[in-house]
C-alpha cells in the first residue's frame, strides 16, 4: 500500500488527558525508559541508556534551540493578540533571520486575529519599543514586519518580550523553568519552536557516562516548526500537507555517517533527527541523478514514486560530501513523511518520545517498528508512561 492510502484512524489509540505530562521531572534523566528489541518490551531509566546501546553505536543528537517565539501583544481595546513567530520571509534562514537588527519580517500565526483590524502592534520594556505591523496574509498566517529601537538582534528581542511556546496540550503558561528544562544541555542553535523533546532526557551525566564507555556522538540541526503540533485532519495522508522545516548538517556530520556504515548501527535522538539523517540520504540520490541543486529541498512524497530506486547509502552520502567540499555544510528544507512503506536508509535505532494519537509522529513510530507500535503503546500505557513531550522516552530497535 502506497502510504497516500494509509487512513490515519489506523493509527490512534485512547490517550487520556492526566498521562500527558504537563510538568518536566525534578531529574532529567529520571524519566522511564521503554526498550523494545525484535517483539521484546523491557523498562528502564534514562540512565541506563548508555549500557543499553550496542556496542560501536553512533548517537545523531540535534543541536537546535527553543527560542521566546511566542509574544503577546494588547489592542487598546484590552484584547490579548498572541503572535508565535515561525519562519522569515522567502529566501532566508531562521538563523539569518534572528540576527536581523532594528527590523525583520516574518511569517506568524495570530491567535484571535478576528479582533485585529490590522493597526500597528506595540510593546514596550526595558527600554526596548517594538513595534509589529501586517503587510500580507495567506491560509491563515501572517506577514509581520517587526521593527525596534535598539541594535539588539532579534532572537534578543524575542528574549525581552516572548515566552518559550510550549505545546498547546499542556494547557498552562511557560514558567523561568521551562527556559531550560525545554531545551537539551546540548542545544545550540537558536531557531526551533519546538523542543527536540527525545533529547530533553539527556543530563550532564549521561554525556558524560556515554563519553566514558567510548560511545560517540554527532549533531545535526532541524529547526522545529509549529507544525509539529498539527494533528492528521483528512482521513488518509493523500489529502495531508507535510510542513517544512529547515534543516543543517556539517562535513564532520556527514563523514562521521559515512564511516559509520561500516563501523556500527546509526541511532538518532528523535524523530528530528532521523527525518534529517534520513532526508540528507535522499539529497544524496537527487545529485547523483542529476539534480544540481546545492539546497536540500525533499519533498514528502520523495521516496514513494517511480523513481526511488534504491541507492546505496554510501554512495548518497559521498555524493553530499563532493557537493559540499572539504569544510562545507549543506542546508535546506525538508517535508519528508516516513510512514509504513518507507524504507529506512541509515537509522538502525530511534530514541523517542510517546506521541501523539493520529499524528505523523505516530506514523513514523510505525514505520520504524512495524504492526508492534501497539504493543510498546499498550505497554507504556499500562505501565504508568508519561506522554508526550515532557514524558518518559523509548529506545526502540527497527524492524529487520
Amino acid at each position: 500500500m502506497h502510504p497516500r492510502d494509509l487512513s490515519i484512524h489506523d493509527f490512534t489509540y485512547e490517550l487520556p488527558d492526566e498521562r500527558i505530562a504537563k510538568q518536566p521531572l525534578g531529574q532529567r534523566d529520571a524519566s522511564k525508559l521503554l526498550v523494545y528489541r525484535d517483539g521484546v518490551v523491557a523498562d528502564h531509566v534514562f540512565q541506563d541508556l548508555p549500557g543499553l546501546l550496542p556496542p560501536g553505536a553512533l548517537l545523531v543528537l540535534n543541536d537546535t534551540r527553543v527560542v521566546h517565539a511566542r509574544v503577546r501583544f494588547r489592542r487598546a481595546t484590552g484584547a490579548v493578540l498572541e503572535c508565535m513567530v515561525l519562519t522569515p520571509e522567502a529566501g532566508r534562514t531562521i538563523e539569518q533571520a534572528l540576527v536581523d537588527r532594528q527590523r525583520t519580517r516574518w511569517w506568524c500565526m495570530m491567535g484571535n486575529a478576528k479582533r485585529w483590524k490590522g493597526e500597528p502592534l506595540q510593546l514596550e520594556q526595558e527600554g526596548i519599543r517594538l513595534e509589529a505591523v501586517r503587510t500580507e496574509q495567506r491560509d491563515g498566517e501572517h506577514l509581520i514586519e517587526f521593527s525596534w529601537n535598539t541594535d539588539a538582534p532579534f532572537v534578543e528581542v524575542l528574549n525581552t518580550f516572548g515566552a518559550v511556546p510550549l505545546p498547546p496540550y499542556m494547557r498552562r503558561e511557560a514558567m523561568p523553568e521551562d527556559d531550560a528544562r525545554y531545551n537539551t544541555v546540548f542545544a545550540e542553535r537558536d531557531g526551533s519552536v519546538a523542543a527536540p523533546t527525545a533529547s530533553l532526557h539527556f543530563s550532564d551525566g549521561v554525556m558524560a557516562d556515554l563519553l566514558a564507555r567510548g560511545t560517540n556522538t554527532t549533531c545535526v540541526t532541524l529547526h522545529v516548526g509549529a507544525g509539529t503540533f498539527l494533528p492528521v485532519k483528512s482521513a488518509d495522508m493523500a489529502g495531508h500537507n507535510m510542513h517544512a522545516e529547515e534543516i543543517h548538517v556539517g562535513h564532520a556530520t556527514i563523514t562521521k555517517l559515512l564511516d559509520q556504515l561500516r563501523r556500527g548501527p546509526i541511532v538518532p535522538v528523535g524523530t528530528t533527527a532521523l527525518r534529517t539523517i534520513e532526508s540528507l540520504y535522499w539529497h544524496g540520490v537527487k545529485l547523483i541523478r542529476g539534480d544540481q541543486a546545492k539546497d536540500i529541498d525533499i519533498d514528502q512524497w520523495e521516496p514513494y514514486g517511480p523513481s526511488s530506486t534504491a541507492v546505496e547509502p554510501r554512495a548518497a552520502l559521498e555524493a553530499v560530501l563532493a557537493s559540499i567540499g572539504p569544510n562545507g555544510s549543506v542546508s535546506g528544507r525538508t517535508r519528508l513523511l516516513i510512514a509504513p512503506g518507507y524504507q529506512f536508509r541509515l537509522a538502525d535505532a530511534l530514541v523517542t518520545n510517546f506521541h501523539q494519537p493520529q499524528s505523523t509522529l505516530l506514523l513514523l513510530v510505525a514505520a520504524f517498528i512495524g504492526p508492534d507500535w501497539r504493543k510498546v503503546y499498550d505497554h507504556a500505557m499500562h505501565s504508568d508512561y508519561r506522554f508526550l513531550s515532557y514524558g518518559d522516552g523509548s529506545l526502540l530497535f527497527r524492524a529487520t
